[in-house]
């Protein structure tokens, strides 16, 4: 069982103490249907978007692609809400779909709660950040906020909590993943750097907040020992 998160944030944790030894296996089901689900939705997504859009002249935005985020604008707002879940044409799906399934899975595998939970985290805090820095006139769409967010939430998760097992993963991720973080750097006027910079920062306070009862038990742990009982 993982730690860094009580039960106040990981309601997949008392559902694995019910279910005895069937829990891991459990989990490892419930990760892959939950992100090859989610995969499968934006795939349909991205259909639905296609044929709606089957008139529009060569080069032209899709009819779903103007939902995105628009920067400092108030209608773009609810962008926030859709831009993950929006792609620019199948090569920009295709690009995410492999992170999207490999470090969603192994996010879920804590517990689907939690992976949730930080996925809500890192979709607010990218959506709010590049509504606040993007360009303006620009529209923000893409799964890849979502995808940096869970790369640092991984990466990180483990040393807010302590979690050798957790570490030795982030340290793994890092290695195979981690060039992408390069693409926080404003390199390319077509990608949403602002995506990318504030999913990794969603991720990193995801990690922090959901291994805040871990912490707050290691103080009081340390505490503990500091005071000698005579």
């Amino acid at each position: 069982m993982s730690g860094g998160v009580g039960a106040s944030f990981d309601p997949e944790r008392v559902r694995g103490l019910r279910s005895g030894g069937s829990g891991r296996s459990g989990s490892v089901v419930s990760a892959a249907v939950g992100i090859v689900g989610f995969v499968v939705a934006l795939f349909v997504i991205e259909g639905v978007d296609m044929v709606l859009s089957y008139d529009r002249p060569p080069g032209a935005a899709n009819e779903l692609d103007g939902a995105g985020i628009e920067p400092r604008e108030l209608s773009g707002l609810d962008g926030i809400l859709w831009a993950p879940l929006l792609h620019g044409g199948w090569d920009h799906l295709l690009a995410n779909s492999l992170p999207l399934l490999v470090l969603g899975f192994i996010v879920l595998l804590s517990g689907i709660g939690r992976g949730i939970a930080a996925t809500a985290i890192i979709w607010v805090v990218a959506g709010v950040g590049t509504w606040l820095t993007g360009q303006a006139g620009s529209v923000h769409i893409g799964a890849s906020s979502i995808v940096f967010g869970w790369l640092t939430y991984l990466i990180c998760r483990g040393w807010f909590a302590r979690n050798v097992g957790q570490i030795v993963v982030g340290l793994v991720i890092f290695l195979i993943y981690g060039s992408m973080l390069w693409g926080v750097l404003p390199t390319d006027p077509r990608i949403s750097w602002q995506g990318h910079l504030f999913g990794a920062v969603g991720g990193v306070l995801a990690g922090w907040v959901l291994s805040g009862d871990e912490r707050r038990r290691r103080r009081e742990a340390s505490v503990g020992r500091a005071i000698p009982t005579r």
